[in-house]
C-alpha cells in the first residue's frame, strides 16, 4: 500500500514544487550495478575456500595464478584494479564489515526485485517480495529526475535483466528502458552492430550478456548525452547461483574493467568531465561460504542482506575505503542521487534519507 504525501499530484504522477536546495558541481549521474556481488570479494579478493572446492571451481590453478596473492591488498587489486586504484584514491567505498562499516538492504526479502526497487525508490516496500514481473507502484528517483527542468528525456537505463521495465514502470513515466532482448532502436552503425551481436551471441545466463548491455549504454551516452545513465548487470548473480566460481570471478573482473572504461570515457568528454558522479552498487548479498550458501540469497539465507557501494565524483570527498563504523541502507541511494544533482527527492512513499558522507 502506497500512502500519498503532500506535494504529490495523483492526477499527473508528478512531484510539485521541487527545487534545487544546493549548488552542486554534479550535473550527471552514471550508476552501474553488479547483481548479487559479494562484499567479501570487493574487500578481500578471491576466496581460497571456494577456489579449492572442486564443486565450485573447475580450474583452481588458473584462478589462483590470475588472482591470488597472500597479501589481501594485492589480492583485491588483482581482482578489481579500478576499485583499488582510482576509486580508493579519488572516491569512497563502503561496506567492509570488518570495520563495522555496514551497508545492508532494508527490505526483508534480500532478492533482486526488492533490492533494486529499494535502491531507486528509497523505500523497502513489503509489497515487493519476489522477482515476479509486476509494475512497481512506487515512484522511482529516475522518473523524478526525468521530470525536472533540463532533465526531461535525458534519463536512460540499459539492463541485462527483463525485470527493469517493470521495476521502473516505464509505461507510467515514459522512461527510456532497454532490457534483455530488446532491440536497440537507434540508427547508428554501432547500435546496429550491437543488435546483430545480441541476436547472434550465446546467452550463457539466459539473458543478453552484460558486455552488450554495457556497450549499448556506452554508445547511447556517446551519441545522445543523457544526464542520467543506469546500467544494471546480471552475470555475477547468475554465475554465483550456478555455483560457477570461475565464471563469477571472471564476470567481476570484467565488470571492473567496464567501470574503468566508463570512467575514462566520462573524463574524455567535455559534457561529463568533472561534472559527473558515478555510483557502483549491488542489490543483495549472498550466504555463508562455510555451508555452501554463498551461491544463494533470500529471506532465509543469513548474511545475504550485506552489501556495499562505491561513489566517485566532483561533490564526493575522497575517503577511499571508509573504515568508520556506521549503518547505511541501500534505499538511501535514491535520495543521495537526487541530492547530488541538487534536488530533494519527494514521492508518495516513505523515502530513506540521503547518505551524508557522500553528499557533503
Amino acid at each position: 500500500m502506497v500512502t500519498f504525501l503532500s506535494g504529490f499530484s495523483q492526477q499527473t504522477g508528478k512531484v510539485q514544487g521541487s527545487s534545487k536546495p544546493a549548488k552542486r558541481r554534479t550535473e550527471n549521474i552514471v550508476m552501474i550495478a553488479m547483481d548479487g556481488m559479494r562484499w567479501q570479494e570487493i574487500f578481500t579478493g578471491v576466496d581460497t575456500n571456494i577456489i579449492r572446492n572442486s564443486k565450485f571451481t573447475k580450474d583452481a590453478n588458473d584462478l589462483e595464478k590470475r588472482f591470488w596473492d597472500t597479501n589481501v591488498i594485492e589480492r583485491r587489486k588483482k581482482l578489481m584494479p579500478f576499485f583499488w586504484t582510482t576509486i580508493v584514491e579519488k572516491g569512497q567505498l563502503y561496506g567492509n564489515r570488518e570495520y563495522g562499516n555496514n551497508v545492508d538492504v532494508a527490505n526483508s526479502y534480500k532478492m533482486t526485485y526488492p533490492g533494486f526497487s529499494e535502491t531507486v525508490t528509497g523505500n523497502p516496500d513489503t509489497a515487493i517480495r519476489s522477482n515476479k514481473l509486476i509494475k512497481n507502484e512506487n515512484i522511482n528517483v529516475l522518473e523524478f529526475i526525468n521530470q525536472q527542468k533540463g532533465y526531461e528525456g535525458k534519463v536512460a537505463t540499459f539492463s541485462t535483466s527483463e525485470l527493469f521495465p517493470f521495476l521502473l514502470n516505464k509505461w507510467r513515466n515514459g522512461l527510456i528502458v532497454n532490457a534483455d532482448q530488446d532491440s536497440l532502436p537507434y540508427n547508428t552503425p554501432q547500435m546496429q552492430m550491437l543488435n546483430d551481436m545480441q541476436r547472434l551471441s550465446a546467452k550463457p545466463i539466459g539473458e543478453r550478456q552484460d558486455l552488450l548491455s554495457y556497450f549499448a549504454g556506452r554508445e547511447y551516452l556517446k551519441t545522445y548525452h543523457p544526464k542520467v545513465l543506469y546500467i544494471p548487470m546480471g552475470e555475477t548473480d547468475a554465475f554465483a547461483h550456478k555455483g560457477l566460481y570461475d565464471m563469477y570471478v571472471g564476470a567481476v573482473h570484467a565488470e571492473d574493467a567496464m567501470i574503468a572504461d566508463m570512467w575514462a570515457l566520462l573524463q574524455s568528454m567535455p559534457e561529463y568531465k568533472d561534472k559527473t558522479t558515478m555510483i557502483i552498487t549491488c542489490d543483495h548479498g549472498r550466504g555463508n561460504v562455510s555451508n555452501d550458501e554463498w551461491i544463494a540469497h533470500g529471506p532465509k539465507i543469513d548474511n545475504s542482506e550485506s552489501i556495499w557501494f562505491a561513489v566517485i565524483g566532483p561533490d564526493t570527498t575522497p575517503m577511499g575505503e571508509v573504515k568508520i563504523p556506521m549503518q547505511i541502507y541501500q534505499g538511501q541511494l535514491a535520495a543521495t542521487m537526487a541530492e547530488l544533482l541538487g534536488f530533494h527527492f519527494t514521492a508518495p512513499q516513505k523515502i530513506l534519507p540521503p547518505i551524508e558522507t557522500v553528499v557533503h
